[in-house]
């Protein structure tokens, strides 16, 4: 198989949650480029036209989903609908998700309870109704969008790094149910990148200062350079690779 073949994404469909803007975006635009027919979610109506008139005018195809990932009723009959109607979802990037700061301590259970659905449960919501039309055509891609966090933790996230923890078991136990049936479940892990939900904490000198010092490449990381390890977990390049947790994060967390 050509090289072309491994990492080609053409004649598949993706789905990326949260794609509005930010990581899921810039992955959407990824999968694009490599051939993919897009799906976008976001549940912002606004944010999602936007989104899709970009894509649309670099040359993708798009189609515009607008449904709440935390709402598992709702994410069934879409995902169903969307099926029947349209065709296979080949690929689906679990991008939707959240970040809320507050010392735990004084944690409001509110933004805690969200959190978890955004950002546990919407991956499992999504993922299951997915799935089960990839188990019956024998083949499918999962990438779930874990974290740094994953494995750190730092002061005022711990919901945060306790969230993004289960999505890297729940990938885990979604590869060892569902490797059988040709479906390959891994997940991506990004390190401190620059987007909108960070412009905050990047023109924060004290914080940026001490991430270029912790992290051995020594600089935030562009939305861009997570783009060739999702097209690699979605194409048959990993046709073998399963449970794993690809973190792309400057090397942060190989060092101490």
């Amino acid at each position: 198989m050509t090289l072309n073949k491994l990492f080609g994404l053409s004649g598949r469909r993706a789905l990326v949650t949260g794609s509005g803007q930010g990581i899921g975006f810039e992955l959407a635009r990824g999968l694009a480029e490599a051939g993919a027919e897009i799906i976008l979610n976001d549940i912002d109506g606004i944010r999602l036209k936007t989104a899709a008139e970009k894509l649309r005018c670099e040359g993708a195809t798009v189609h515009e989903l607008g449904f709440d990932v935390t709402d598992p009723d709702i994410v069934t009959r879409t995902i169903d609908g969307f099926e029947a109607e349209a065709g296979p979802i080949d690929i689906l990037v679990n991008n939707a998700g959240m970040q809320f700061r507050a010392p735990l301590e004084d944690f409001p259970v509110d933004r805690f309870d969200f959190m978890m659905r955004l950002n546990i449960n919407a991956a499992f919501y999504v993922g299951q109704a997915v799935a089960k039309h990839m188990i019956g055509r024998k083949r499918g891609k999962i990438v779930n969008i874990c974290s740094v966090q994953t494995a750190l933790a730092r002061p005022s996230i711990a919901p945060y790094t306790a969230s993004k923890g289960a999505v890297a078991n729940l990938t885990k136990g979604m590869a060892t149910d569902w490797a059988r049936h040709n479906l390959q479940i891994n997940g991506l892990a990004p390190g401190y990148f620059k987007t909108e939900l960070t412009s905050a904490l990047v023109a924060d000198q004290t914080f940026t200062a001490w991430l270029c010092t912790r992290t051995p490449a020594g600089r935030w990381g562009d939305v861009s350079e997570l783009v060739g390890a999702c097209v690699f977990l979605s194409s048959e390049a990993s046709s073998f690779v399963n449970g794993h947790v690809l973190y792309v994060d400057g090397g942060i967390t190989c060092s101490v």
